[in-house]
């Protein structure tokens, strides 16, 4: 694809964290995903391409579950944490992990890849905010206008940046199969779903309609439970199995399938944030619905609006056109 199309234009946003993480870098990864939402396997793996396409050298990976109860890190590797849209107090597992890291390191460089913000009580916000503004060298990454300007007034003593979702380092993706069927529907069916998204609910034959819960057979999430269950076991017994190598190849097919479930439609409606990032990744037409705190309605609107092949969906009647 040509450097001008929209989405290679995204990718090439992506250097500015060479500035803070530069190239030849020593670094330890935390909080990579081991569950399954396919949205976080897929920053995953662009996060890793990022790394490898920029000689940035990961000494340690760790999930939630596996990451060492003390931790020694050499004082010029730099910590990086994973990416996404879970930095608030909706997910508490994985903030209070940043926030560990944050409190045990204060000579350590600490950078957080690309993440949307959200908080619903201010007590918890400021909170983090004292804890994050006494950090002398910590970097975050921001998906969206809002997060930004909420990060620069309250992570007033950070160094905070407007950057795209780390997914966008795979373009572009190459459809795996063939296009036979017409509309995939991709919708949440979790605590981010919003009223908005029940016109297409409505609309959605059952056998077309998906979330990363139901592409993935029971025997596939059965998988990902028992790699869940090595983890812990791996941290109690200190560490031997190579747990994070097996799951790495268990995303491979995971990704896969997602790639080839959107291929083999000739257009998706979608409430999941990477639904719409996947189908720009393969350049297909989409449509974007809002989640309930509008992360994807200002992922859209700061990135992705240029992309003639998405549209975002507003409940009027010109929404429901077909992507051009």
């Amino acid at each position: 694809m040509p450097n001008s199309h929209p989405m290679a234009k995204l990718k090439n946003k992506l250097s500015v964290i060479l500035d803070v993480v530069p190239q030849g870098s020593n670094i330890i990864y935390v909080d990579y995903p081991v569950y399954n939402n396919g949205g976080d396997v897929l920053i995953m793996k662009g996060t890793e391409a990022f790394f490898k396409d920029n000689d940035i050298r990961v000494r340690a990976r760790y999930s939630a579950m596996d990451i060492p109860d003390q931790l020694h890190i050499p004082g010029d590797w730099i910590i990086v944490c994973h990416g996404g849209g879970n930095f608030g107090d909706l997910y508490s597992n994985h903030q209070n992990l940043r926030e560990r890291i944050v409190r045990d390191f204060p000579n350590h460089r600490i950078v957080i890849m690309p993440q949307t913000i959200h908080f619903q009580s201010e007590q918890k916000a400021n909170e983090v905010a004292a804890l994050f503004n006494a950090h002398p060298d910590l970097h975050m990454f921001v998906r969206d206008t809002r997060s930004y300007q909420w990060a620069k007034d309250k992570l007033n003593q950070c160094n905070i940046t407007l950057c795209p979702d780390m997914a966008h380092q795979l373009w572009p993706l190459k459809p795996t199969t063939e296009t036979v069927k017409d509309v995939l529907y991709f919708l949440r069916t979790d605590i981010e779903t919003v009223g908005g998204q029940k016109k297409f609910d409505d609309e959605a034959d059952a056998s077309h309609r998906l979330d990363w819960d139901t592409l993935f057979t029971p025997l596939e999430v059965k998988g990902i439970v028992y790699f869940q269950k090595f983890y812990r076991l791996n941290k109690k017994i200190g560490g031997p199995l190579p747990t994070r190598t097996f799951w790495y190849k268990y995303t491979d097919h995971l990704m896969n399938k997602a790639v080839t479930l959107f291929s083999s439609y000739r257009e998706v409606r979608t409430s999941r944030l990477h639904g719409h990032i996947l189908a720009c990744l393969l350049d297909m037409p989409h449509v974007v619905i809002d989640n309930s705190y509008g992360k994807n309605s200002q992922y859209y609107n700061t990135w992705t609006q240029p992309n003639p092949k998405a549209k975002l969906f507003s409940e009027t009647p010109e929404a429901l056109e077909q992507p051009s």
